[in-house]
Formats: C-alpha cells, sequence, structure tokens
C-alpha cells in the first residue's frame, strides 16, 4: 500500500466533511468528483477513509464517543451531524496516520520523544543533550570517541571538555564538535546544523567537503555536499524555553511545526499557505499559538473538534 501524503489527506477529509453536511449541491459534487479522478492516489485516500471509518465506528468504546461528540463545538454540529462520530473519529485517526507516523526504528533508538514532547538528557562525560518534539537519537559512546546519531527530529548539544571527539552523525552527514554548543536538525531527507557557540566541523556522507561552521551561521546537508554558510536564524534554540521564534515565514512552515507539538490533526488550506508571517509563539500552548494568527493574518481557525483544526481563509467582509 502506498503512503498518502499529507496534503491529499487532507483534502480527502475536507470533501468528506463537505459531502455529509446538510447541502446537497450538484456542482460540489461534480467537483468532488473531478478531484476524486484527477490522480490514483485521490481514490486509494479516499478508499482508505472509508475503511477507517467503518473499523473505528465499529470498534470505538461508548466513552471515546461520548467524549468525542463533546468535544465537538455546537455551532458546528448542524454541519456534521449526519456523520459526526465518525468524523471524528476519523480526525483522530488521520492525526495518528499523518501527524504521528514514525519509522519502526525511531521507537528503538536510545532516547525518544514524542509529539509535543522534550527531554533532557546529562551525558556520561556531563554533556548535555536536548531532543525537541518527535526525535530519535542513539547514544555511542566509547574509550575513542563520544557518537550521536540522529534519526530523526532535532537536538541541542552541549559539548563538556573531553579529549574524545564528539560526533553527531545523521543519514547525511557527520559532524564533529569543535568545543561548542549547536543545534542539528534531520528532516525530508535533509540536515540543518545550526551553531550558536564555537564551531562545528561539517561534512557530508559522499565526497571531502569539509567546512567549519562558526557560531551564527548555519549550513544545510545533503548526502552530496553542504549548501552555502548562511546567517543562523533569530533564536534558533528557543524552543528550548517552551517558544517558537519566527521572522518572515510562510504560514504552512509555522502550522507544520505547531503540529509537532499537539495532539490531532492540523492543518492550513492551500489559498494561505503563502502568507508570511513573523513573531513569537508558545510551543506549549498550540491553541493560544493559533489564536494569534486572525489578528495579523486574513485568516480564521475552522475547529470541528480539538482533534481536528484547519487555518483557512477568513471570509469576505462585505460592504
Amino acid at each position: 500500500m502506498s503512503d498518502i501524503s499529507r496534503a491529499i489527506l487532507d483534502r480527502a477529509i475536507h470533501w468528506r466533511l463537505k459531502l455529509n453536511s446538510d447541502d446537497h449541491d450538484p456542482a460540489q459534487h461534480r467537483a468532488f468528483q473531478a478531484w476524486l479522478n484527477a490522480a490514483p492516489e485521490h481514490a486509494e485516500a479516499w478508499s482508505r477513509l472509508d475503511l477507517i471509518e467503518q473499523d473505528i465506528s465499529r470498534n470505538a468504546s461508548p466513552l471515546v464517543r461520548a467524549a468525542l461528540i463533546k468535544d465537538t463545538p455546537p455551532a458546528n454540529t448542524g454541519k456534521i451531524k449526519k456523520s459526526l462520530l465518525s468524523i471524528a473519529l476519523l480526525a483522530v485517526l488521520a492525526a495518528g496516520w499523518s501527524n504521528h507516523q514514525r519509522p519502526l526504528s525511531d521507537w528503538l533508538a536510545d532516547q525518544v520523544t514524542a509529539s509535543g514532547e522534550q527531554l533532557q538528557v546529562q551525558l556520561d562525560d556531563n554533556s548535555v543533550l536536548r531532543l525537541n518534539s518527535r526525535t530519535a537519537v542513539d547514544i555511542e559512546f566509547s574509550a575513542d570517541e563520544r557518537r550521536l546519531v540522529l534519526r530523526n527530529g532535532e537536538i541541542l548539544v552541549e559539548t563538556a571538555h573531553d579529549k574524545r571527539p564528539f560526533i553527531v552523525e545523521t543519514a547525511q552527514g557527520r559532524l564533529q564538535a569543535l568545543g561548542t554548543r549547536f543545534l542539528v536538525r534531520e528532516s525530508n531527507q535533509t540536515t540543518r546544523l545550526i551553531v550558536l557557540k564555537s564551531a562545528v566541523a561539517a561534512q557530508p556522507v559522499e565526497g571531502t567537503d569539509r567546512r567549519i561552521i562558526n557560531a551564527g551561521q548555519q549550513v544545510l546537508i545533503t548526502e552530496q555536499g553542504l549548501s552555502q554558510t548562511d546567517t543562523a536564524p533569530m533564536a534558533a534554540d528557543a524552543w528550548v524555553h517552551g517558544m517558537l521564534v519566527v521572522e518572515n515565514q510562510r504560514l504552512a512552515d509555522l502550522v507544520s511545526t505547531l503540529a509537532q507539538y499537539r495532539s490531532g490533526y492540523l492543518s492550513v488550506a492551500p489559498e494561505v499557505a503563502n502568507l508570511r508571517i513573523s513573531g513569537s509563539f508558545p510551543l506549549n500552548n498550540s491553541d493560544l499559538a493559533l489564536a494569534t494568527l486572525p489578528p495579523s493574518l486574513p485568516v480564521r481557525i475552522e475547529q470541528h473538534s480539538k482533534w481536528w483544526v484547519r487555518v483557512v481563509p477568513a471570509p469576505a467582509e462585505t460592504e
């Protein structure tokens, strides 16, 4: 069974909600059929939703059913009352499918964090390792070297003095700390290194391009090479203090980051995905973070339950 992207899943859920509402607009049904026929992945996503909805509806306990119905705002019940339970349950599973799917190897790592969880670990050499949300890392210390293998996610490392070299490995490269404090993020087949203090030597898995990245700089690493060295983003380590600081960032990227810190399904409509935003947002209260968006951008927060939330265009103002 092939993987279904989050964007396709999001659209499928959108159509499921539309078609189960009280509105029976022929044009809407034609638009849905056109979307369904546009790509094999669309039909597969729709079929999966049928199976998921049937399975969860059969097996959900009365307690879960009651909780999901209770968490749906009264203002929205009219739109989805025909299949309130199935859609709410669908949203729960959708969150687990697209927002939490992780390779088995992540869960077998030495240190793992779940969505919204952070962890601080004091290593044997007195170095400090901090794991951000949804991170997996192996710790391999020996008599000859100190080595971390970052499988997925983001870490902040503060190295302690030791004669052994301190190495961080990812699927894309090898980083050697030079008495330093630095961030490493591995995702989407790319490693991002941000140096906060001193310096780090970075080298890709393939090739001989080895470069020293100094404090206040960042670089992207692929298996084939290193990007141009760039200025590190403002307050890159703010997540350690429970904050997300962004400057002129795409709304879609902001929402994607917030989604890593909450249970349930959070997405953004394509029409507003490329809006730009700057600001500080609390990571431990993503609902509050989302509530700060409408005053700054032409968007509204569409919430069918606490499990399924979308950022969508604000309705056009009428004169």
